[in-house]
């Protein structure tokens, strides 16, 4: 472990203040909150934590930084971002480790984390020589219409726990070749990546001339995230989170008219119909609900099955779940490590608590890990419930690895109960029926931002639009067009006759 945070160039006492490539001075006591591995309860390392006078210096950077950055050209700034992915690519396996250590995601996730933020900077540096407008045709003779698009300004990215490193690079990335500069707040529990991958990235615009591109400010929400959202000189707040911060967030912007870009809440369906290989929805069920032990926004909360299948198939999922190997992230074969913390237990033990009250059935799992391989880690065994639709935890969103059990008859009936959830994030049908798939991905269909077949909810790629409906927010990250959201649209038009029509035929003669 201490090898790791040593290489990454991370020392026992942290800074949560940073422009560029170095901490900002850290003047008179400060709180500081310890980063736990949730599969030990060890102290990783412990930062001082921002207040809000250093929020104030990061975004003052920032600010002044922007001026400069704006201008220079979009494939110049690419190519910083290339040296960004090269960096990396470079401190890949220390910093997938430290993904590891720290949210207690299993190694390959760790490692596959930072490969999603080198992939979207690849994906950036390609985009920075497509930030393109539109030319439209005008209705007056000798005029010239046409769209582009601007730098946008300082824009600051909130992140969750669950992916510590890859979603502030989803946004970081596009931003940057966007001509915007970059400041994160980061979850409090997953502070130690976030300051590894800032340093990481920053050293490279530092070498390349660059200060005050990207800050860094790890505090509180009432000293540092209050202060952030509400700051006018940020024109932009992207957050990853629940859907109580993301009304919060999006009150505050929206009252000072800035743009926000949420990504919320999940409450992903898997949907099993007769003609389904049973043997690929085993397994696309399995990684979507026990991935990350639940604690994806994509993860598979409820899985309906066809009746003529269920009773069946859900013998073979309770099998498969009792089979999946819980224990040290580290250790190689573990499927499934800890939760987050002992707040993320209590509230899997709640919901566990609430299920009996309101008729589920408990067909696997349901309590903490009987033998786990540290005392103070976090372990619980991911449970599988027979359920109903109308049960109310149905339509919650608990971040643990429980998977909610309904046989469906009727196809109405099943996208009923689909998309009866407040959230619309992920779905997912498995099927060898054409029709069944197309109208699962028709409007009359799935309700959600993304539809998957034959694939589970988890494990988006970088190349498509990342985001839902309804309390999932709305936003729109990673692929397609996001890019748009960092940037500001222009219409110009010019006139090159020596004449001064008006649109629409009006007259206004002297």
């Amino acid at each position: 472990m201490h090898d790791v945070l040593s290489r990454l160039g991370l020392s026992d006492t942290n800074p949560g203040a940073w422009t560029s490539a170095s901490p900002l001075p850290m003047r008179g006591e400060r709180e500081t909150l310890g980063s736990e591995n949730p599969a030990t309860g060890e102290t990783l390392a412990r930062i001082a934590l921002a207040t809000k006078g250093d929020l104030d210096a990061v975004i003052e950077a920032s600010a002044r930084a922007f001026v400069e950055w704006r201008k220079l050209p979009a494939p110049r700034r690419g190519e910083i971002v290339r040296q960004m992915a090269e960096a990396l690519r470079a401190a890949k396996s220390d910093l997938g480790k430290l993904v590891t250590l720290e949210v207690g995601k299993i190694a390959s996730e760790g490692q596959g984390e930072v490969q999603e933020s080198i992939d979207i900077a690849d994906f950036a540096v390609g985009l920075s020589r497509q930030l393109y407008g539109l030319s439209m045709h005008s209705e007056r003779a000798r005029h010239r219409m046409y769209e582009q698009w601007h730098p946008l300004g300082p824009v600051a990215v909130v992140t969750a726990f669950n992916f510590p490193n890859a979603v502030w690079a989803w946004n970081a990335m596009l931003a940057l070749v966007c001509g915007d500069t970059v400041i994160w707040k980061p979850s409090l529990k997953a502070s130690l990546t976030a300051i590894a991958t800032h340093k990481i990235c920053a050293e490279v615009l530092a070498k390349n001339g660059w200060d005050g591109v990207l800050g860094l400010a790890i505090g509180s929400d009432a000293e540092v995230g209050e202060s952030l959202v509400a700051d006018r000189r940020i024109p932009l707040v992207s957050a990853t989170g629940s859907v109580r911060m993301g009304r919060r967030i999006g009150q505050v912007v929206s009252a000072r008219l800035g743009r926000s870009l949420l990504e919320l809440g999940g409450n992903n369906a898997i949907v099993v119909d007769a003609t389904a290989d049973l043997d690929l929805a085993l397994r696309g069920i399995l990684f979507g609900a026990v991935g990350t032990a639940g604690q994806r926004c994509t993860s598979t909360r409820r899985l309906f099955l066809h009746e003529s299948i269920a009773d069946a198939f859900t013998q073979r999922l309770v099998s498969a779940y009792e089979q999946v190997r819980i224990g040290d992230p580290m250790a190689e074969g573990t499927l499934m490590g800890p939760l987050i913390d002992a707040d993320a237990v209590q509230m899997y033990e709640r919901a566990i608590a609430t299920i009996r009250e309101q008729g589920g059935e408990i067909l696997t799992g349901g309590t903490l890990l009987d033998r786990p391989p540290h005392p103070n880690g976090h372990y619980v065994r991911p449970t599988v419930v027979r359920a109903r639709p109308d049960m109310p935890i149905c339509r919650d969103e608990t971040f643990a690895p429980i998977l909610y059990v309904i046989p469906w008859r009727e196809w109405d009936e099943v996208m009923a109960w689909h998309n009866d959830v407040p959230q619309g994030l992920s779905s997912a049908l498995f099927t060898d029926s054409f029709r069944t798939a197309e109208r699962f991905l028709s409007a009359e269909g799935s309700d959600c931002g993304i539809a998957n077949v034959n694939i589970g909810t988890s494990g988006a790629e970088i190349g498509g639009a990342f985001g839902g409906e309804k309390e999932t927010g709305g936003g729109r990250e990673a692929g397609s067009d996001s890019w748009k959201n960092y940037m500001r649209r222009q219409t110009c038009t010019l006139n090159w006759s020596p004449d001064l029509p008006l649109a629409q035929g009006v007259r206004f003669d002297l």
